[in-house]
Formats: C-alpha cells, sequence, structure tokens
C-alpha cells in the first residue's frame, strides 16, 4: 500500500512539474508571437512613415511665395478651416509638401489661427524658410459670423475697434509683424457698417501692417462694384464659393479678371463632385497623368485669375496639389486649344463665355 501511494505521488508531482513547464512555454510562445507582430507593427510604420516622408520630400518646392507673386505665376492656396486641433499638424505637412500660400481667419467658430501660426514656423524651422517664403492671409469676422461664446474682441466695441482687435490677435496667433493679405471674411447687411471696417481696415494698409486687402463671400456683384469705387486700397481678393447655385459668379470673375483682382475659390473640389466624378472627366484627368481633382485645379490656374484653395489632409493629395500647381508654373500645358477649356466648362455647369 506504501509503494502504491508513494508511486501516486511521485505521478501527482511529475504531473504538476508538467503543467508548470506547459505554462512556461505557453507563456513564452505568447510574448514571442506578440514580440513578433511588434517587430512587424513597427516596420511597417517605419516604412509608412519613411514613404510619406519622402513624398513630403519629392513635393516640397524651394521656390517662396515672394518669387512667385514677383513673378505672377498661379499657385494654389492652402486652406485651414475646420480643422480643429489638427491644425498645426496639417498646415505643417502641406509647407513641407510645398504649399506656401496659406489662408486662415480670426474666426475661433470654424479656425484655430493659432494652430496655423505654429504649423507654419515649425515647418519654416525645419525646412529653413523664412518669413518671407510664405504668404499669409486671414481674415476679419463681422459678429455675425462669430461664436457668440470665443468673440476674438469685444463685440460691445464700436467696428473700427473690433476690425483693430481682430488684427492684433491674428498678428499675435501667426507669430508675424505683418500681413500679406488681410480679407473681410463677409459684408455687414447694412453697407454703412461694411464700409466703416473696410475703412479700419485700410489703415493697417496706411500703416504697413497689412500689404493688400479682400473681402469673402460676396456674392452682389453691384455691392462688390460698390465696395472697389468706394474703397482707397481697393479689393485685391475676391474669396467665394466657386459653385453652380450662384452660376459660377459670372460677373464677378469678369470684373475681377478686368480690374488685376485675384478671384480666390474655396469649397472648389467639394461643390463641383458630381462633375468631377464623370467618366469622361476622369478619362481627360487620366491623359494628363492627373486626377479629376487636380485637373480642376489646372483648369482653375490656367484661366490665369483664379487660385483655388486646397484644404486636404491627406498627404497624399497635398503632393499631388503641389505637383499639379509646378508643373502649371513651368509652363506646362494640360488645355492645348480654347475648345479644351470650353469642354470642361460645360462639364462644370459654367457658361463657356464667361471664361
Amino acid at each position: 500500500a506504501r509503494s502504491s501511494d508513494s508511486k501516486g505521488r511521485q505521478f501527482l508531482r511529475q504531473m504538476t512539474f508538467n503543467r508548470h513547464i506547459f505554462v512556461v512555454l505557453q507563456t513564452a510562445l505568447i510574448f514571442l508571437v506578440y514580440g513578433g507582430y511588434l517587430m512587424v507593427r513597427n516596420n511597417e510604420e517605419k516604412a509608412y512613415y519613411s514613404s510619406h516622408a519622402t513624398m513630403l520630400a519629392e513635393a516640397a518646392a524651394p521656390s517662396s511665395a515672394f518669387s512667385v507673386t514677383q513673378a505672377h505665376k498661379p499657385h494654389l492656396v492652402y486652406g485651414t478651416a475646420w480643422k480643429e486641433e489638427k491644425t498645426s499638424e496639417y498646415v505643417s505637412q502641406a509647407v513641407h509638401a510645398g504649399f506656401r500660400f496659406i489662408d486662415t481667419a480670426c474666426q475661433p467658430r470654424h479656425y484655430n489661427e493659432a494652430g496655423v501660426g505654429n504649423g507654419w514656423t515649425a515647418a519654416a524651422q525645419e525646412l529653413g524658410l523664412s518669413r518671407e517664403d510664405f504668404f499669409l492671409q486671414t481674415k476679419f469676422t463681422p459678429i455675425g459670423g462669430q461664436d457668440p461664446n470665443n468673440v476674438p474682441y469685444d463685440p460691445e466695441d464700436p467696428i473700427p475697434v473690433q476690425v483693430s482687435d481682430s488684427l492684433r490677435v491674428s498678428l499675435k496667433n501667426l507669430h508675424t509683424t505683418y500681413l500679406d493679405s488681410w480679407v473681410m471674411h463677409s459684408p455687414y447687411d447694412d453697407p454703412a457698417d461694411t464700409m466703416a471696417a473696410w475703412r479700419a481696415m485700410e489703415q493697417a494698409v496706411d500703416n504697413g501692417t497689412v500689404r493688400q486687402l479682400g473681402i469673402s463671400n460676396c456674392y452682389d456683384y453691384e455691392q462688390f462694384k460698390w465696395l472697389f469705387e468706394a474703397a482707397k486700397h481697393k479689393p485685391k481678393v475676391l474669396q467665394n464659393r466657386l459653385y453652380a447655385d450662384t452660376n459660377f459668379d459670372p460677373e464677378l470673375r469678369a470684373f475681377c479678371k478686368e480690374h488685376g483682382i485675384k478671384y480666390q475659390s474655396f469649397w472648389t473640389l467639394t461643390a463641383n463632385r458630381h462633375a468631377l466624378a464623370r467618366e469622361s472627366v476622369r478619362q481627360w484627368a487620366q491623359a494628363k497623368g492627373l486626377t479629376p481633382q487636380t485637373y480642376m485645379f489646372a483648369f482653375l490656374m490656367t484661366l490665369g485669375y483664379i487660385t483655388p484653395l486646397s484644404g486636404t489632409t491627406s498627404i497624399q493629395h497635398m503632393a499631388q496639389d503641389v505637383a499639379v500647381m509646378e508643373r502649371v508654373q513651368n509652363g506646362e500645358s494640360f488645355f492645348d486649344t480654347e475648345e479644351e477649356l470650353k469642354r470642361f466648362a460645360r462639364e462644370l455647369g459654367m457658361d463657356e463665355t464667361s471664361l
């Protein structure tokens, strides 16, 4: 009986030992598999960031905004609306990709202006660029366009004071002592208020803090013409949506073209996404080595007086946008005849006679 008990105890000890060995081996196997997973994931992440860093490096252009404007070359503007806490990251990526013209607004409701300032300065330091290499444009937003709980000036102050306070905030946010372009975000309902704000903005041009003025969201031809004629410092920019709802602003675009005013188009791709999705457009773009979206940008830059905004958050699309911009700047033609321009205009729904 004792011999039988001894053998039973030995068997139990052996089983316990075997279980321990099994647990140890199982744990080791788990660590090996997990370690392998982490190694593969780390390598994939390194490859991802390496490929995207290469893409940005290849896209980045040595040209500065100053040289582009002096040579009157067409270009794209990087738009920064609705990017919230990632604004700085996206702006930095855009600069690394080759964007040098940046648009924002002193309107916390839709823009993170301070994020724009942090983004462009960080990228400039990394790339060895100076302030003169950039074109910084921001906006004074009237009280009607502001979040009542987050206004960058005292809404009880007179309009000229609101304007000057907004400018002070913008300069601080953007880490700059001057603006290349300052845009009234929209006209007021009362023309007298519009002119009061414009006169205050003109003072900033007079003292050298601002180099040019413009206006946005102005779709009334007579209103824009009135402002142009009444202004001491004429608007150099009209920034509007370019879409079918306004028939693509034919009168306003003609006025801009006649008077050397840059028509900046925003919401350009989104508002025309249905036309850009058509098979005919895809084929025309593909024949030129473009996507339908970059084909649209090439079309507008080819017209000469329209400057599109690109608000993409995709590194790949940033690189594509900069690539088509540089090809246009280098003289490449994507529309060999006037008929090709008109053909695409018709596809968009634009009046081909208004080009």
